[in-house]
């Protein structure tokens, strides 16, 4: 059973919102200074997944991750988890690439890893939210899709996956390879142990250029994105208190009604 997970990069998610800043004329969000980005969240449950999977059915895990810093930090992480290998994909030709092109490149290197008979991601990423790689992977890699999933079941040539919804869950059996999006419902990932952390740490994690997975050049970066920030900015929230007063508590209530009236929340 061999399993590749794609796995992203974020700002730390526990850092207050007031520390970031942001860059209008990069259109960026610049974290605090200092302080390392860490795995996804939902990414590293699909990691979780996959090796529950593989102490049940025997098999390999790789996971990828696409990083214009060319930085192996949270491969190493899935490798102190348990994960067996891992590559950093990077190129200048990658800069700008939105979901479709991300979508593109991942596919291109599982293609060049082969022989695959699942592939995972998390639901969505939690910088963005646009949970949207996963399914354009799919139809790239003309595997069937499954998202939310909460757990899987592996037979001889199908995959089971239980797909979590508000009100009870559904079953579905897919042919192998699929891709398969992991939701929260998976439950807390194991910490990496001590040695995980030592082994990881001396680990070299290749890093694959545009040509090493033959992707085109053409086919990636923001010249062909199919959508543009144009804007990126703090909401900013502005209160205003009026005091209602009245000689008694009936002239209070009334001039407070008037007030909501006014405003249309009455």
């Amino acid at each position: 059973m061999n399993i590749v997970i794609c796995i992203k990069k974020i700002p730390d998610p526990e850092i207050p919102p007031a520390k970031f800043k942001l860059d209008t004329e990069s259109m960026q969000v610049l974290p605090p200074e200092g302080i390392p980005s860490v795995i996804n969240p939902y990414d590293e449950q699909a990691v979780e997944l996959a090796l529950r999977i593989k102490e049940k059915n025997g098999g390999k895990v790789t996971v990828l991750t696409i990083d214009e810093e060319a930085s192996p930090a949270i491969v190493k992480h899935a490798l102190s988890m348990g994960a067996d290998e891992g590559y950093v994909l990077a190129d200048a030709a990658f800069l700008g690439s939105d979901s479709f092109s991300i979508a593109y490149i991942l596919a291109q290197a599982i293609k060049k890893i082969g022989d695959v008979d699942l592939v995972l991601c998390g639901r969505q990423a939690a910088d963005w939210d646009e949970g949207v790689v996963g399914s354009i992977l799919a139809e790239k890699l003309k595997y069937p899709l499954v998202t939310l999933a909460g757990s899987i079941e592996i037979s001889e040539e199908t995959l089971k996956v239980r797909r979590v919804l508000l009100d009870g869950y559904q079953e579905f059996a897919v042919p192998k390879p699929a891709v398969v999006t992991v939701s929260n419902e998976v439950g807390k990932p194991r910490l990496p142990s001590g040695w995980g952390i030592i082994s990881a740490s001396r680990r070299e994690v290749p890093v694959w250029d545009a040509s090493a997975i033959d992707a085109d050049p053409a086919l990636t970066g923001g010249c062909v994105a199919r959508k543009e920030l144009v804007k990126i900015y703090a909401p900013e929230r502005e209160r205003q208190c009026d005091i209602v007063e009245g000689e008694t508590t009936e002239e209070a209530g009334e001039k407070l009604a008037e007030k909501l009236l006014k405003f249309g929340l009455i």
